[in-house]
């Protein structure tokens, strides 16, 4: 049987370093997941997040502040480490300073540790959990999101596509680029529907789908209205997108507007829901 990796055994704290460091671990908040965050810009999460309180102190001056987000119920992301320097006195903001620990840097963004979390506090002395922390993977490179899951299982928020777009992740890219396709964007705030389609003449689907990033309406009369009457904010917190249906480069632009109008009529997209004809 292979013994276990714990996160110390990478680390190398020693017993004087552990006395003095605590781990922050942070989870969906109830407007947005933490790994969203990072992927737009990681350090929200390493500063924001990390240094955020309300009322209670989680550090002190010349502690070490370990950042952990949720990837998962039980995997976490080592997104940095850093020694508290100095104290803020805010509430209900981001109330510290810290210095990243340079020697830990190859390990950022890189190690998921396997934890069940069973306390409510987010904050916990290092020294009592750290032998709890296994490594579950080392990462090749830096994480980058969620790796392409097959075009049947494709569901990702305004947030998520954004973040595909904008990072330009190569296994989402290369599996769009080049793809058409009838997909489905639904606003989960109204449970209204929109069925689209990439036909190659209007774009594939990478391209479409980066026009809805964009401005959030990609040109259609419904969603151009929505947009204009809530605004590019009620997108980005309420849109979903999928894929119904998706062809190679080479399949017939009729086919395509064939299967787009068939799941208008089977979702009452046109009756009930975005699409106006």
């Amino acid at each position: 049987m292979i013994k276990p990796l714990y996160l110390n055994d990478l680390l190398q704290l020693s017993s004087e370093d552990l006395n003095r460091a605590k781990i922050k671990f942070n989870q969906y908040n109830g407007e947005i997941a933490p790994m969203e965050v990072y992927l737009r810009n990681p350090d929200d999460v390493n500063n924001g997040w990390l240094f955020w309180r309300a009322k209670r102190r989680y550090f002190n001056v010349g502690e070490i502040a370990i950042c952990l987000f949720q990837l998962s119920w039980n995997t976490w992301l080592l997104s940095t480490i850093k020694e508290v320097t100095r104290e803020l006195g805010i509430n209900n903001g981001i109330n510290y300073e810290g210095t990243e620990l340079e020697s830990y840097q190859p390990y950022f963004g890189r190690v998921v540790v396997k934890y069940r979390k069973s306390h409510q506090t987010q904050v916990v002395f290092a020294s009592n959990i750290i032998n709890e922390l296994e490594v579950e993977q080392i990462l090749p490179s830096v994480f980058d999101g969620i790796d392409f899951p097959g075009y049947d299982k494709v569901r990702l928020s305004y947030s998520q596509l954004s973040t595909i777009i904008h990072r330009h992740k190569r296994d989402w890219v290369a599996a769009l680029e080049n793809q058409k396709a009838v997909y489905l964007i639904t606003d989960t705030g109204s449970g209204k529907q929109y069925v689209g389609s990439a036909y190659g003449e209007n774009g594939m689907l990478l391209q479409r789908w980066t026009n809805y990033v964009n401005d959030g309406h990609g040109g259609n009369k419904l969603l151009k209205e929505a947009v204009a009457e809530s605004g590019i904010e009620y997108v980005a917190q309420n849109f979903q997108y999928a894929i119904l249906e998706n062809y190679n480069a080479r399949v017939e632009k009729h086919i395509i507007l064939e299967r787009e109008s068939w799941w208008k009529e089977t979702l009452g997209s046109r009756a009930f829901g975005l699409n106006a004809n």
